[in-house]
């Protein structure tokens, strides 16, 4: 097998940890733990988990179990329409050929353009593809399901070392500029993600930098209330004037984290680049070398059309990662791979709900679980 050779260990592990049954003990419970340490013996449960490294294994405690499971369950969950229609193809694919040939190749090739991997990228894990097969000489098509995950894998993590980590500042706030076309998600998101920096202890301001479409300001006004965040913003007024004052009173405030929302125009890109490239300075004037991130929502939902986006936004101002929406809502799963092969940006925050609490950091190998573990035995 190629880069990913312990896929099977890998979702033997997932598995043992979706399948984990614990209960953590509750505060009064643990306070009676540690005055009895001494009379009774504790229990301890511990597992061998996924790698982080491919070659490097650790133990996990009850507690950092319990929170690998939500997160598997999560996108198992978010994953669950692209899984059904994904796996399902490849599934009767198998059934319908049992031995590897031309005729199975082109099926495949439709199967993967279907769900919206995109046909460049397509094109190119075919012939990776082809060419493992010769050279490992498959015949199987059952096997050939797992090179199948294994190449899908490489695509987005080989040769390059994108990292879907937020680059956090050194000292002061960490500024992180939010873009993307109206109707993505985008103010959504920003309040999704200051929920999840405040509970991680964050203190945390959003700033309403679409200034102009009605009723922006006060909806990110309402997700700051909502989250329990800072909030600043005005109406009506050049937004890099309100994000130049909500910066100065983020730094004096003590601010940990700043998300800044964006106007969504694409349709007049000269005027939204020369916006951007003003927002920029000011930013980088207050607060300088930000911003840190400059985050690009696009909806899962939207396929190959999403794909145009990060092109064109890409083409206006510097995008440093991307934040999927609405992966639940989509059976085309593969736009994950096409965004990371087309386009040359790592996917830093994926959608995989409605809830508030439904955002969170993208993870390969959970992915491709959520994704295959109906397809790796």
């Amino acid at each position: 097998m190629g880069l990913f050779s312990n896929l099977k260990s890998l979702f033997s592990k997932k598995k043992e940890i979706e399948e984990t049954s614990i209960e953590l003990p509750s505060n009064n419970e643990e306070k009676l733990i540690k005055e009895n340490t001494d009379k009774e013996e504790v229990s301890q449960i511990s597992e061998e988990v996924i790698e982080d490294k491919l070659d490097n294994e650790k133990e996990l405690s009850n507690k950092e179990i319990v929170e690998e499971k939500k997160v598997i369950e999560k996108y198992d969950k978010g994953l669950e329409k692209s899984r059904k229609e994904f796996v399902s193809n490849l599934s009767m694919l198998g059934i319908k050929y049992s031995k590897v040939s031309e005729e199975y190749f082109e099926e495949l090739e439709q199967i993967l353009i279907m769900a919206d991997i995109g046909v460049n990228t397509v094109f190119k894990f075919m012939d990776d593809i082809r060419s493992r097969v010769k050279k490992e000489n498959i015949v199987d098509t059952a096997y050939l399901n797992e090179v199948i995950v294994d190449e899908l894998f490489i695509i987005y993590v080989n040769g390059e070392s994108l990292s879907d980590k937020i680059n956090m500042a050194e000292s002061g706030p960490t500024v992180i500029l939010m873009v993307g076309v109206n109707g993505v998600g985008k103010t959504t998101t920003i309040g999704k993600l200051a929920n999840k920096y405040a509970l991680s202890g964050k203190k945390v301001m959003v700033i309403a930098g679409d200034t102009f479409r009605a009723g922006a300001v006060e909806q990110l006004k309402i997700w700051a209330e909502r989250t329990n965040t800072e909030f600043y913003g005005k109406e009506g007024i050049d937004p890099a004037g309100v994000i130049y004052d909500g910066l100065e009173q983020a730094k004096n405030n003590g601010s940990d984290i700043v998300l800044i929302d964006t106007a969504g125009r694409l349709q007049n890109k000269v005027n939204l680049m020369k916006e951007l490239e003003k927002i920029n300075k000011v930013i980088n004037k207050i607060i300088p070398k930000a911003p840190h991130e400059t985050l690009l929502v696009i909806d899962a939902s939207t396929g190959q059309n999403g794909i145009l986006q990060a092109k064109s936004f890409k083409e206006i101002t510097n995008i440093t990662g991307i934040v999927l929406t609405k992966m639940d809502g989509t059976a085309k799963g593969g736009i994950v791979l096409a965004i990371k092969e087309e386009v040359g940006l790592p996917v830093k925050f994926i959608g995989l709900g409605e809830g508030l609490n439904d955002l969170e950091t993208f993870d390969i190998e959970n992915y491709i679980y959520g994704l295959f573990k109906d397809l790796i035995n």
